[in-house]
């Protein structure tokens, strides 16, 4: 019952910062998922795969973790990329590269 502790990074669909700068701890699956032959659906028999705790702070979830006595796994944040441009600069006259289409 191992449990993985990780910030979210977001999707490629967002512009904005909703919904990210929180702490997530979720459980890694003890048992593989199975294919249900008659339906087609993927199903598992572990449960614990379907809880999500959200959590302000690293140290927050950390401290859930140790006074549960849940094992974790920490995943270290990832380091934000700002690339300052704007759709001016693609027309500049001081381009590296010219502009084609």
């Amino acid at each position: 019952m191992t449990a993985r502790i990780y910030s979210p990074v977001k999707t490629a669909m967002q512009s904005g910062s909703a919904k990210t700068g929180y702490w997530v701890l979720e459980f890694i699956p003890e048992t593989p998922r199975k294919v249900e032959p008659l339906m087609g659906y993927t199903s598992s028999a572990d449960t614990k795969t379907q809880i999500r705790m959200k959590f302000p702070s690293k140290e927050a979830a950390v401290e859930y973790a140790l006074r549960e006595g849940i094992p974790y796994i920490l995943t270290p944040e990832r380091e934000k990329r700002r690339r300052s441009a704007t759709y001016a600069e693609n027309f500049s006259f001081g381009r590296r590269q010219p502009w084609t289409h």
